[in-house]
This record gives structure tokens, C-alpha cells and sequence, in this order.
């Protein structure tokens, strides 16, 4: 569960940048570039990717901490 959790919060923070930075820009009157978009969506990409793998990422960190 916490995995899929900090999986959801990368997505919706990666959402709220990305909104936020758009807003801006309009805000500002100057042209959305491309490459802050793309790192501002890295953590939506990692997220995502979490999401995926979340059950086998649980797993291996309960393995992991009974050790």
C-alpha cells in the first residue's frame, strides 16, 4: 500500500508542476518550452513505472527488511 501511495504522490506532484508551470507561462505571456517540461514530468515517468511494478517492489523491500 505505502508503495502504490508514493507512487500516486509522484504522479499528482508531477501533475501540479506541469499545471503550474503552464499557468505561469500564460500567466507571464511567454512561450512554453519543452525542456522544463520534460523534467518537471521525470517524477510522473517514475511514478508511473512505480505504479507497474509496485506489488514486486513491495516484495523486494519487505525482503529487504527482514533481513
Amino acid at each position: 500500500m505505502l508503495v502504490r501511495f508514493i507512487a500516486a504522490t509522484l504522479i499528482g506532484w508531477a501533475l501540479v508542476e506541469i499545471a503550474l508551470y503552464l499557468v505561469i507561462c500564460r500567466h507571464n505571456q511567454t512561450p512554453v518550452k519543452v525542456f522544463p517540461c520534460l523534467i518537471k514530468s521525470l517524477p510522473l515517468l517514475i511514478g508511473l513505472v512505480v505504479l507497474v511494478k509496485a506489488k514486486s517492489l513491495a516484495q523486494w523491500i519487505s525482503e529487504k527488511l527482514d533481513l
